[in-house]
């Protein structure tokens, strides 16, 4: 074969074996004089094996390199230098000048507009259901035969460290992908410089197509490990010349046909994507990339052209999360969200995005991802839903349907490497990522919309079966003060009447925001005479009224600003969050002196007004606040002005909520209403100062197995036995969790730790129970004992 034919050859395989043979049959499989080190490296595989842990996130590395390969080459295009001052200053600058995108997000764009745009990038699935091969191709800079030793077959090298509108700066994401491709972690890649970019290079190989392919090798002996190497018969990238080359996907089931004329075409063969990830291409691998670029800069063109698939659709748009859920919002989220605020940590500023969908929606676009860590829109870490179940934040009724979106892309250089791996696909266990993680369960933990979709939520699921839980409560209760220890454990604080606010109130009125304010007012004046109590190194808060949607400050068209300006200086440490008509504003006082009085000046300011909407008030300085020892101290007082919150906590859990669920409802409750199956046992919801419910699967399969050959007069004895020694368990688990630290790390969160540990024990629990309460004291004195 002649260079071209070979090339089109190895393009058209779907297995690593093809491209073996063909290579062989060619005389450069095995020559290792045609095989040159990867980056010039034959150590190289210390850094190419550090790389991803997962073959979605490194897959997602290779599309975001494309979304960098486009927006270079619209740069240069215009004849200006991607690292030139004149180049533009960030992702979002690079989309609204390039694509006249509205404030660089795709939300704000049709979704026929993003459908064209989608042609730049493709990622294409064929081969086998098992491991397919993934063909990433993109119309971006593309590269000569000459520079791509220098550049994708690189590592380390600063070919993007100083384009600031870029994701890729590190130059070796990209070769995440190697080890998931098949056995010997083979890859094409096949490149052209885009003409209009090519004529100022000064490359004499600029007009060529170039090609190679990447290999794994074991190690030789002697050698401590693999390394990666590619192609290159004489020192020289294989290359040829050709206008266009048709190896883009054409009409269904058709994966070529279709012409490129420049860019990037990278196959990866065999791509072990993983057993949950297999399906067409449209489906279980479009959500989870779309989870893992919330907001991406550039869409991409999915095509499924693997055989033996079924779908309403072979091609589609992949453009990110955000997309996603407002192209259906009115379908899959909780009215008043999404919302948004302000995230500020020791000097950097950050802002999230909270996301609530409908009960049973959340599963179409996340499965464990609670918050999301994300930079220029691409996801670089994740904490699970158990964040929500923490302590500190109390919102388990909501814990399945939430999603927080932390945009990150504002953080510095340095802080952005400690809080994230070089991998970018995890946090590390630095002291940011913890401080992060406080201000998020404060910010979650008080937020009005959460806090009241919370209480409705556990009045839908509790409020129609307290009646039938009350008398189970009541035997637990008396059950308890026969034994003093349980009761000092447990029942030190009082029982829960009525777990909810108010039973009679009426239904609140719904809250039509407007697209702008025309008011954004403070809903109590604090003058100079009578400024706000404000704590050194502590927050207050102050509340604003307004009439503008909750979205208004990161919403993708036409957000509003909001500044804050203490002594005349602007400030940032503050977060601002807008819930159905109230702006609720938390400051922290730092860097000033006790006895100082400050003079504090918000504005509010957006396209519809060429002034901003200004307040005024003042703030005095006390000293800081301090905590008691040894528990006897007073409680913090809240960050707000409202009642009752500063009630003292209960020593000691109340008496919760018992109620039994069946598998087929006769107890007037079902497995499905908790996900329960015949092993599941107890499974606890609610919060401290809320009160704890406790739902107990009384169609376990263990208890069955006990009470099936037992008289009927012993069956419900039984079943109280094993009820009750549950729920101790449970509570048990719970006055322990009360003594340790629950909010640091990705640990086990309690309500799933008491719902592994009640199911292990449910096998042994009666057997227990009757066993060691049927011995007598006597017989424990009369046994002998051993001498030693």
């Amino acid at each position: 074969m002649n260079l071209n034919e070979l090339c089109l050859a190895l393009v058209k395989c779907d297995t690593e074996e093809d491209v073996i043979a063909i290579l062989k049959e060619n005389g450069y499989w095995d020559d290792p004089d045609s095989w040159k080190y990867f980056d010039k490296d034959e150590n190289n595989f210390s850094i190419i094996g550090n790389q991803q842990s997962k073959p979605e996130t490194a897959l997602v590395e290779k599309l975001i390199n494309s979304v960098d390969a486009v927006l270079m080459g619209a740069c240069q295009q215009r004849g200006v230098r991607p690292d030139a001052n004149e180049a533009p200053q960030s992702i979002k600058e690079a989309l609204i000048l390039y694509y006249a995108i509205d404030e660089g997000k795709l939300t704000n764009i049709t979704a026929s507009e993003r459908s064209k745009l989608a042609e730049n990038i493709c990622l294409i699935a064929t081969g086998q259901k098992s491991n397919p091969t993934f063909t990433i191709a993109d119309k971006g800079e593309g590269q000569s035969p000459a520079k791509l030793p220098t550049t994708i077959l690189s590592l380390r090298k600063s070919n993007k460290l100083r384009v600031p509108f870029v994701q890729g700066k590190f130059n070796m994401g990209g070769t995440g992908v190697f080890r998931f491709c098949g056995e010997r972690n083979v890859q094409l890649v096949l490149s052209k410089r885009n003409p209009a970019v090519a004529q100022k290079d000064h490359d004499p190989t600029a007009s060529f197509w170039g090609f190679t392919v990447i290999r794994r090798e074991d190690p030789a002996q002697g050698v401590r490990s693999s390394n990666y190497k590619y192609l290159a018969p004489s020192d020289t990238i294989p290359f040829f010349a050709a206008d266009s080359l048709d190896i883009l996907p054409s009409e269904y089931p058709n994966p070529y046909g279709s012409p490129m004329t420049y860019g990037t075409f990278i196959k990866l063969y065999e791509y072990n994507i993983g057993p949950g990830l297999r399906t067409n291409i449209l489906f279980d691998l479009y959500n989870k990339l779309s989870t893992l670029m919330p907001q991406l800069a550039l869409p991409v063109r999915l095509y499924e052209r693997r055989k033996g698939y079924s779908g309403h659709s072979y091609e589609g748009v992949l453009a990110g999360l955000s997309v996603r859920i407002d192209e259906d919002k009115s379908d899959n989220i909780e009215e008043g969200f999404p919302t948004s605020g302000l995230l500020p940590v020791n000097g950097q500023k950050m802002r999230y995005s909270i996301y609530v969908f409908k009960k049973g929606k959340h599963e179409k676009y996340t499965k464990d991802e609670g918050i999301i860590f994300a930079i220029n829109g691409q996801t670089h870490g994740t904490l699970s839903k158990s964040f929500f179940n923490r302590k500190a934040v109390g919102l388990g009724y909501l814990a399945e349907s939430i999603l927080v979106v932390l945009d990150c892309s504002e953080i510095n250089g340095r802080d952005r490497e400690d809080l994230f791996m070089n991998s970018r696909d995890r946090l590390s266990n630095c002291p940011l990522r913890l401080d992060i993680e406080r201000e998020l369960e404060d910010a979650l933990k008080h937020h009005q919309g959460l806090r009241l979709l919370k209480e409705k939520r556990r009045r839908e699921e509790v409020e129609s079966k307290l009646k039938d839980s009350k008398p189970l409560a009541d035997i637990l209760e008396s059950v308890l003060r026969t034994s003093p220890t349980l009761a000092r454990l447990f029942i030190r604080g009082q029982n829960i009447a009525n777990p909810f606010a108010s039973e009679s109130a009426a239904p609140a009125p719904t809250f039509a925001g407007k697209e702008f304010p025309t008011v954004f007012s403070l809903v109590k004046k604090y003058p100079q005479n009578r400024p706000k109590t404000a704590h050194l190194g502590s927050k207050f808060r102050v509340d604003f009224r307004t009439d503008v949607t909750n979205d208004y400050f990161d919403r993708g068209k036409d957000p509003g600003t909001f500044k804050l300006l203490v002594n005349g200086v602007e400030s940032d440490d503050y977060s601002i969050n807008l819930w159905n008509g109230v702006a609720h504003l938390n400051i922290t006082v730092n860097n000033t002196a006790v006895g100082e009085v400050l003079s504090i000046r918000s504005q509010v300011i957006d396209v519809s007004r060429s002034m901003p909407i200004v307040e005024e008030f003042y703030a005095a300085v006390v000293e800081p606040l301090t905590k008691g020892k040894g528990g006897g101290g007073s409680r913090k007082p809240p960050s707000s002005d409202e009642e009752g919150r500063d009630a003292v906590k209960p020593n000691g859990f109340a008496i919760p909520n018992i109620i039994e669920l069946t598998e087929d409802g006769r107890s007037g409750h079902y497995w499905k209403e908790q996900d329960f199956n015949g092993h599941s046992a107890l499974r606890v919801k609610g919060s401290e100062e809320d009160g704890y419910d406790f739902f107990v699967n009384t169609d376990n399969v263990h208890l069955l197995t006990e009470i099936k050959a037992r008289r009927d007069e012993e069956v419900k004895a039984i079943e109280a036995r094993y009820k009750f020694g549950l729920v101790l368990v449970g509570l048990a688990l719970l006055q322990d969790s009360d003594k340790r630290n629950d909010s640091e790390g990705d640990g086990e969160d309690i309500p799933t730790q008491i719902s592994r540990v009640c199911s292990a024990i449910s096998p042994v629990i009666l057997p227990m129970i009757e066993s060691l309460g049927a011995i007598e004291m006597d017989a424990i004195l009369a046994m002998p004992v051993e001498e030693s």
